[in-house]
């Protein structure tokens, strides 16, 4: 049975519903179970979730009472997308089809490395519809999927910009470069700052994670690593601040 839970997110409760929904596959974002749930059950849903790129989180049981109270969750619940989300090849197309368009339209694309915290992907979200940006592209693991937390911070502005999920994000950040974009990695000991940066061209910034900044073989791959200037005793910067100053130096450098 579907059921929307105090904090407007859309639930799938039970087993057999939520085996359903995994079948079909779209429009999910996690899939809690109960701890103790092992056996053919356990292992078939599991099985499910790997397949349709679903995260799964083992959780004691009265957490999923949280989060659908009075039902009979049969210790499974599966909260499904506030969004759409987009295959990357089908967004990058509609932003710009061909490697001409990439070169004269000069995208700015956001692609956040693991950012875990949704109030920060929320924030984050509302920053690059406010910059013009032309695309976010999230990680299907290991990462914060757009919930209603994320909307609710994001003031509504997440749904108003397209968000791809891919499985490998260094294998993403090659198909973006034979695109004809330039991969710009937030670093705070990068070799160049944002104000010295070239962004009037097709852009991908990558901001890494809130503990951990970007993976080790992203920051590899990218084309530029980029500090943000502090003269201030701050050693760093919350993610979302700085997702901010960096999107507004790519704006600021095309006006």
């Amino acid at each position: 049975m579907a059921k929307k839970s105090t904090d407007t997110r859309s639930i799938v409760a039970g087993r057999n519903p939520v085996r359903e929904a995994l079948q079909e596959g779209e429009g999910l974002e996690k899939l809690y179970m109960a701890n103790g749930i092992d056996g053919r059950v356990g292992a078939q849903l599991r099985a499910l979730a790997k397949t349709a790129g679903v995260p799964v989180q083992s959780v004691p049981p009265q957490r999923l009472e949280r989060l659908v109270p009075g039902v009979n969750h049969q210790g499974v619940v599966l909260v499904l997308a506030e969004v759409d989300y987009l295959d990357v090849d089908d967004m990058l197309r509609a932003i710009a089809p061909e490697n001409d368009d990439v070169k004269e339209r000069k995208p700015l694309i956001l692609l956040l490395d693991g950012i875990q915290d949704a109030h920060n992907l929320g924030a984050i979200l509302r920053t690059a519809v406010a910059a013009g940006a032309d695309g976010v592209i999230l990680p299907t693991r290991g990462a914060a999927g757009v919930n209603a937390a994320a909307v609710k911070t994001s003031a509504g502005m997440a749904r108003q910009i397209p968000i791809a999920r891919v499985d490998d994000v260094k294998r993403t950040i090659t198909q973006l470069k034979e695109r004809g974009y330039w991969i710009a990695g937030a670093d705070g000991a990068g070799e160049v700052t944002a104000w010295d940066m070239d962004w009037d061209r097709a852009t991908v910034i990558v901001m890494g994670s809130e503990s951990d900044g970007m993976q080790m073989s992203v920051a590899k791959a990218c084309d530029y690593r980029v500090s943000i200037p502090m003269p201030g005793s701050a050693e760093s910067l919350n993610v979302s601040v700085a997702a901010g100053i960096l999107l507004f130096a790519a704006v600021k450098s095309r006006l």
